[in-house]
């Protein structure tokens, strides 16, 4: 009795268009959208990369935020506590301008020294500003790295592809004087470019491109031995194309991936090796400033002012950890192998 209710209708085969089978619902996606759909998806990359913009930011115009230059010192503000105005009554948020003598007692050091200014990170043993110079520090440690990181993807570019795409004698030679740049310490250079030149900026620079693109240029080498034997590589060939443009044209935006991910690896250990070339001495000198001198001068002090070093030590950290999430989300989102 329920078969008759049922309409004959429902019993028809589905008229289907033939024009409509296929066809795509959904946009296509180039390489680098399909990418950044991937890297979204990566919830740690999204917030180092937030995270990170923000330092950035920071960094660019912290040192304008207060009326304290960089250099400008008053003695008789010397080793003083963070304080912000109105957090300073949150007994519960380090701000409130106390510190601890060695016997436990805690005292509001801006009240014994009659000081109504507030320093929003502290004053460092000279009296100068330490949120500006943390930010100034920050501008300084970023720009090493980002330079280093340029220059080393430069050349190791363009000596790995040309490496690897010419091959026989000439890869021989160029692989065996990598190696013995691979032998040579970075410290050895950096004292040797701190005698020949001043220790400053540029030395570092000097310094951490000698022999830093030696892992890029390892990289960008294996990779073209391993694309220049594809198809579209000897269609170029066949075409007439010279083996500048094939590089050039076909095979670097193929590489363009890995060099992204190995560049993103490189500027944290350019920040972290130029802050430990300024934390032993051969960085940075007074009065510049960087995350790296910042931290060795807390750390003469650091029983007595932990603030001084705990400060820029988290920026520090904060930078490294964001490079790296930042690195590890690419390398996800742009090596095929990966893909769901």
């Amino acid at each position: 009795m329920d078969l008759k209710k049922i309409s004959k209708d429902k019993f028809a085969p589905a008229q289907i268009d033939a024009n409509k089978s296929e066809e795509i619902n959904k946009p296509s996606l180039n390489y680098w959208q399909d990418a950044w759909l991937r890297v979204r998806k990566n919830k740690g990359a999204i917030v180092s990369l937030f995270i990170l913009a923000i330092i950035t930011i920071m960094a660019l115009v912290g040192p304008h935020l207060n009326s304290y230059g960089v250099d400008e010192q008053n003695l008789k503000h010397n080793n003083l506590p963070p304080r912000i105005q109105g957090l300073e009554n949150i007994s519960w948020l380090p701000f409130d301008g106390e510190l601890k003598r060695k016997n436990g007692d805690t005292y509001n050091a801006y009240e014994v020294k009659n000081v109504e200014n507030y320093y929003w990170l502290g004053t460092d043993s000279l009296g100068r500003d330490l949120f500006t110079r943390v930010w100034k520090g920050t501008q300084i440690s970023l720009y090493i790295a980002l330079l280093a990181a340029a220059i080393d993807m430069i050349i190791g570019v363009i000596y790995g592809a040309i490496s690897g795409f010419v091959g026989g004698r000439t890869d021989n030679i160029m692989q065996r004087i990598t190696e013995i740049l691979v032998g040579i310490p970075n410290l050895v250079v950096v004292i040797l470019m701190i005698i020949v030149l001043d220790p400053g900026i540029l030395s570092i620079t000097i310094a951490l491109t000698v022999t830093g693109w030696v892992g890029m240029a390892r990289v960008v080498r294996a990779q073209v031995m391993k694309l220049k034997q594809q198809e579209y590589v000897l269609a170029a060939r066949t075409l007439g194309l010279s083996n500048g443009k094939i590089i050039s044209k076909h095979l670097v935006p193929n590489l363009a991936g890995v060099i992204i991910v190995n560049t993103m690896f490189t500027i944290p250990n350019a920040i972290f090796f130029e802050a430990f070339l300024s934390f032993i001495g051969l960085g940075l000198q007074p009065p510049l400033a960087s995350l790296g001198t910042l931290i060795d001068d807390g750390f003469k002090v650091l029983q007595l002012y932990p603030y001084q070093m705990i400060i820029p030590a988290i920026v520090i950290s904060l930078i490294m950890i964001c490079f790296n999430m930042i690195a590890d989300g690419l390398r996800d989102a742009l090596d095929p192998k990966m893909r769901d």
